[in-house]
């Protein structure tokens, strides 16, 4: 299969976008650990999440799914059943990490697989902390590569200090900690996305967060409410779109209802150093994930620098903030993210690999890019590397392209973005909703700081 795309006419156009991956993912999970029913709306149905929804089914919870984005969960009061068969993570890293957390504190014996990519992706990260609270994990492939087998047992709270930012790591301990005695605190040494905390917080898990957000505590032996919920759109969807209009001069795109927590917004601090018009409104405050307007006014983009603290919040946006880049007047340069060597593929030699082959200049580091721009960009056959968010950005960088660009293999796409390809058309289509006007024009950009 092949992802035909052309250079792009004017971008003038208002998109939602599907549910927020991260989001889907914890919300399956802690609903099913509550007292009751819970209706999740918004769920995004992609390949990933699919691969949590069905896990859960095979540990004993009922979940309808009456429509592609609704779900409903039964809770069955923290009670999970052992599985009758070895479950399938796919390629999903964040059910992998997120289930060997849950099931690190389950009496019986369980085993996660994986798909070849994912079967590549070390464990160890996640492995040791949970094996110091007291599970027994065995990591079955080369290197502390899944397959995992794993027998919960009586954990123990701990306080752990990862070597490296990750809210997947984070997340599972965190759900660890609910089964565990006394409390679980993982203290970041960079802040990463916060959705298992405001999730926990919203499904009344009493939690602690200390010394400036970098701690996050979790108490033992707790059960979560059963409550309704509303997922926003995605903003690492948005990203595409967002750098899409961003880079066009006089591009103008509007994007509603998507996620705006404050952990995930970084891309928007990128795209205003870097000189794009950008505008954000908060509309719905009521759950405890905001959500609302991103709007975004295309100019000749300049670079930038992407390095310390802002990399854990952008690690998802990287690929296509790489494709700007290479659009941009002068030298980007990305440090610190060696984080993008163990993603769905390496992502920082895919990124360097095709960026050349579409005609850019690119000097790859051990921790990073240097992208030499604007790139007169012109279409190429470029490979996925089974990565969404390649393919995804790649079909972005075609939009600016002399030529057609084809990206390879690109089915991985329903990884995290079912309908993206429809969205895709839109934007080479001329023949399209026009929105020249500001929507939020008064509301002034907030200046951001360098790097």
């Amino acid at each position: 299969m092949e992802l035909r795309v052309k250079r792009a006419p004017r971008i003038d156009i208002e998109i939602t976008v599907p549910g927020d991956k991260s989001i889907s993912h914890r919300a399956v999970i802690i609903a099913a650990l509550s007292n009751g029913e819970c209706t999740l709306r918004g769920f995004l149905p992609s390949e990933d999440c699919m691969h949590t929804v069905n896990a859960m089914r095979a540990l004993g919870i009922k979940i309808e799914q009456p429509e592609p984005t609704t779900l409903i969960v039964h809770g069955k009061k923290r009670v999970l059943t052992a599985p009758k068969k070895e479950i399938n993570c796919g390629n999903s890293g964040t059910t992998m990490r997120l289930l060997a957390g849950l099931l690190a504190g389950q009496t019986f014996e369980s085993r996660l697989v994986a798909d070849a990519g994912l079967s590549r992706r070390p464990m160890d990260r996640v492995i040791a902390p949970l094996c110091e609270m007291g599970a027994s994990i065995v990591a079955e492939g080369p290197e502390q590569t899944p397959p995992l087998r794993i027998r919960g047992g009586s954990l123990r709270g701990i306080h752990y200090s990862p070597s490296v930012a990750s809210a997947q790591v984070k997340g599972a301990l965190l759900l660890a900690g609910l089964f565990a005695r006394g409390k679980t605190t993982v203290e970041e040494p960079l802040p990463t996305r916060n959705h298992m905390e405001k999730m926990f917080s919203y499904f009344l898990v009493r939690t602690a967060i200390e010394d400036e957000d970098a701690a996050i505590t979790v108490f033992g032996d707790q059960m979560p409410e059963s409550r309704d919920f509303d997922i926003p759109g995605d903003i690492s969807s948005a990203a595409f779109w967002l750098v899409a209009a961003a880079a066009q001069r006089r591009g103008h795109l509007l994007i509603r209802d998507v996620g705006l927590n404050d952990t995930r917004t970084a891309l928007l601090g990128v795209l205003l150093r870097m000189g794009a018009q950008v505008r954000e409104a908060v509309e719905d405050v009521d759950q405890v994930e905001p959500r609302g307007i991103v709007e975004v006014t295309g100019v000749p983009l300049k670079a930038t620098v992407i390095q310390g603290k802002e990399v854990p919040q952008l690690i998802d946006e990287l690929p296509i903030l790489s494709v700007a880049g290479a659009l941009a007047n002068g030298k980007t340069i990305i440090r610190q993210a060696e984080e993008l060597r163990v993603k769905e593929s390496d992502r920082i030699a895919a990124v360097a690999h095709n960026l050349r082959i579409m005609g850019a200049r690119v000097a790859e580091l051990n921790d990073g890019m240097e992208i030499y721009g604007p790139a007169p960009l012109h279409g190429a056959r470029v490979p996925s590397f089974d990565d969404h968010r390649i393919a995804m950005a790649f079909a972005i960088a075609g939009l600016f392209a002399e030529g057609e660009t084809i990206v390879q293999d690109p089915e991985c796409i329903g990884e995290s973005y079912p309908g993206f390809e429809t969205v895709l058309e839109e934007f080479t289509n001329s023949k399209r909703m026009q929105i020249s006007t500001p929507v939020i024009g008064s509301l002034a950009p907030t200046p951001v700081e360098e790097g």
